[in-house]
This record gives structure tokens, C-alpha cells and sequence, in this order.
């Protein structure tokens, strides 16, 4: 019987081949452990219309199962607002955790894809951190993904990606990050 070919995702050689060590002389660490790495990605999507309308959360569902290559999970509402017609339990939006192999395919994509593909695009902020090393961006097109049908989209919807990861400081995870080929603005 053969032997089933293991497949890596490239940043993830890319990562263990050529970014460790490079992080590791710019940074200077004391052991292998204190290395900053890539924890996990979570692309959330906010349904404003499905107060009025409960297939939009279907729509997003189906649009974010395509672009993660999982199936996110369905947020509802905490609390009741009426000048927003919101109850409590409503679904108002669909989000998905991405680890290991799939989040090193989703930021290959959205890196090398999605990202060019965006309008009028002139970088990335270098100041989205939040202190302890995670990078948070919007788009305002979902369509930007290849996967997504421009024909069949009902309506273009914006989502957050979240990049986690494991370093301690904005300055670490911003080099891990211009190291993966951000494109962070000059």
C-alpha cells in the first residue's frame, strides 16, 4: 500500500524554515518556547438585516463556510434592544475559529488573494494591535474572496478577522506578522 503524501500549508514551512530564525536573531530569545507563533484566526460577520429578514444569517453562513472551508457558528444576541427591534436569542451574525493547517490555508488566501483584490487598498494599519499581540482588521467586501460567487451574492456583507497570536508585545507580533508578508502601510 502507498504511503499517503503529507501535505504542509506553505506559511507554515515558510514559518518553521526561514521566520523562526529570523525572529530569533532580531529578538533574542532565551528558548525555543518564548518564540511568538501563530495561535489562531476568528473571522466574525455581523448581520445588521437579519432582524428583518432570518435568511440573511443563512446567506452569511453559507458565504463564511466557503471562505473558511469550515462551518462558523451562529451569534445571537445577549441582551433585547427595541429602538434596534433586537430580542434576546436573535441571531445577528455567524463566526469561525480557524487553528493549525486551515489557518495557515485561510492567511495564505487572504494574504496572497483576497487582499490585492480589495479597492482603492493602500495597506494595512501597523497600529490595529491590541497590546498583547493580536491584529485585528475589517473588510468591507466578502467578495474579495475567491471562492465566493459575485452572481449568486444576495448582498455584500463586511467581516472582522482576528489574528492571534502567542507573542507578549504589539512589536513581536508585528514583525511575526511584516514577516508572513503583511502588507502593513509605510
Amino acid at each position: 500500500m502507498a504511503e499517503a503524501q503529507s501535505y504542509e500549508p506553505r506559511l507554515k514551512t515558510l514559518y518553521r524554515d526561514t521566520i523562526r530564525s529570523k525572529m530569533n536573531d532580531k529578538f533574542k530569545y532565551s528558548n525555543a518556547m518564548m518564540m511568538p507563533s501563530l495561535d489562531k484566526i476568528v473571522i466574525n460577520m455581523g448581520v445588521g438585516d437579519a432582524v428583518n429578514d432570518r435568511k440573511a444569517v443563512d446567506a452569511a453562513v453559507a458565504d463564511l463556510t466557503l471562505i473558511a472551508g469550515q462551518r462558523p457558528v451562529i451569534t445571537k444576541a445577549k441582551k433585547s434592544i427595541a429602538g434596534f427591534k433586537l430580542r434576546e436569542g436573535m441571531a445577528v451574525g455567524a463566526k469561525v475559529t480557524l487553528r493549525k493547517d486551515r489557518m495557515f490555508e485561510f492567511l495564505d488566501r487572504l494574504i496572497t488573494i483576497a487582499l490585492p483584490r480589495v479597492r482603492d487598498f493602500r495597506g494595512l494599519n501597523a497600529k490595529s494591535f491590541d497590546g498583547r499581540g493580536n491584529y485585528a482588521m475589517g473588510l468591507k467586501e466578502h467578495i474579495v474572496f475567491p471562492e465566493i460567487d459575485y452572481d449568486k451574492v444576495d448582498k455584500i456583507r463586511g467581516m472582522d478577522i482576528i489574528v492571534c497570536t502567542t507573542a507578549t508585545n504589539d512589536d513581536e507580533a508585528r514583525e511575526l506578522l511584516r514577516e508572513f508578508n503583511f502588507p502593513f502601510r509605510k
